[in-house]
C-alpha cells in the first residue's frame, strides 16, 4: 500500500473538501495534513504527495502559510510523484498553470492532470479528485 500525504491550505473550506475527496480516492494509505503541520523533512516519508491550495490575490498560491512550506519542499520533490488541486473564485486558473510549471521545473513527476474548481466542488469535481487520489496510489 502506498503512503500518500494530502497536504492542503484552505480558507473557505472548499480546498479542505477537495482534500477529503483526494484522500478517499487514494485509499487507506492517505493521510490528510494541514500545511502548517507539514515540512520539507517529511517529503521522503511518503510515496506520493497531493498538494492543495486555492488561488489567492492575483492568482497566486496562499502566501503566508502555504507558499513558504511549498518552497521549502521543492528541493525534495525531484523525482517525487505528486498531484495538485485547488479552488478559485475568479480568474481562469493561471495560478495552477504556473504552479504546475514550477513543479516540473523542480523535477517533480505530475501523476495526473491537476483538478481545479470554481468555489465549492460539485459531483464531477469530486469524481476527478478521487481519480487524482487513485492515480497517486497506483
Amino acid at each position: 500500500m502506498s503512503k500518500i500525504a494530502v497536504v492542503f491550505w484552505s480558507g473557505s473550506g472548499n480546498t479542505e473538501a477537495m482534500a477529503n475527496a483526494v484522500a478517499q480516492g487514494a485509499g487507506d494509505g492517505a493521510q490528510i495534513i494541514q500545511v502548517s503541520d507539514f515540512g520539507a523533512d517529511q517529503v521522503a516519508e511518503y510515496d506520493a504527495i497531493a498538494f492543495g491550495c486555492p488561488a489567492m490575490g492575483d492568482e497566486v498560491l496562499e502566501e503566508s502559510e502555504f507558499e513558504p512550506v511549498f518552497e521549502a519542499c521543492k528541493p525534495a520533490l525531484s523525482g517525487k510523484k505528486i498531484a495538485l488541486f485547488g479552488s478559485y473564485g475568479w480568474g481562469d486558473g493561471a495560478w495552477m498553470r504556473n504552479w504546475e510549471q514550477d513543479c516540473k521545473d523542480c523535477g517533480a513527476i505530475l501523476a495526473c492532470d491537476s483538478v481545479i474548481c470554481n468555489d465549492a466542488p460539485d459531483d464531477a469535481v469530486n469524481d476527478a479528485l478521487k481519480a487524482l487520489g487513485s492515480a497517486l496510489a497506483n
